[in-house]
């Protein structure tokens, strides 16, 4: 995907639609983006109150469970709604410039898009985790925008392109 994005959008687009499997896609990103987000949410709690964990360490863990729900409750449940909004949103923007584009097609770009950031995801949340914040997570997350940028741009583009050609 980093090297042809183009091509295999093509050939994701060039499926059946199915919107289980995009939302799959969607899922499969969300649930990634927070295993990302476990070591910078344990190392916010962890800076909390550090004198108090290490004289009880139950306290930290009793202090980590709600950290990690309200993560989990956001990535799980927030952003699959947000993103499909999102997907509205674009397609509608998309509409108004006259531009051929499903909504499957850029709910599909979307979701694949966010699915091939993962990896820049991950190494966010291990930014975040050993070195916190500061100029290494955002130049992290700076490149995990771009890419998602790069990757739904470049489906949008090849969903226009494709609608235009002859079947």
């Amino acid at each position: 995907m980093y090297r042809r994005p183009a091509e295999v959008l093509r050939r994701k687009l060039a499926r059946e639609e199915s919107e289980p499997r995009a939302l799959a896609y969607l899922m499969g990103a969300c649930g990634f983006m927070f295993v990302a987000q476990l070591p910078t949410v344990a190392r916010q709690v962890s800076l909390s109150d550090p004198a108090r964990w290490a004289a009880e360490p139950a306290a930290y863990n009793a202090a980590l469970q709600p950290a990690l729900g309200g993560a989990l409750l956001a990535t799980m449940i927030f952003w699959p709604l947000i993103l499909y909004a999102l997907a509205a949103v674009i397609h509608l923007l998309l509409r108004l410039a006259r531009r051929r584009v499903t909504g499957y097609d850029v709910r599909l770009s979307l979701f694949w898009g966010l699915l091939s950031a993962v990896p820049l995801a991950l190494l966010g949340g291990l930014t975040g985790g050993f070195v916190g914040s500061g100029v290494a997570l955002t130049l992290v997350g700076v490149l995990w925008l771009m890419a998602v940028l790069w990757f739904v741009s470049t489906g949008v583009r090849e969903a226009h392109r494709m609608a235009g050609e002859p079947k």
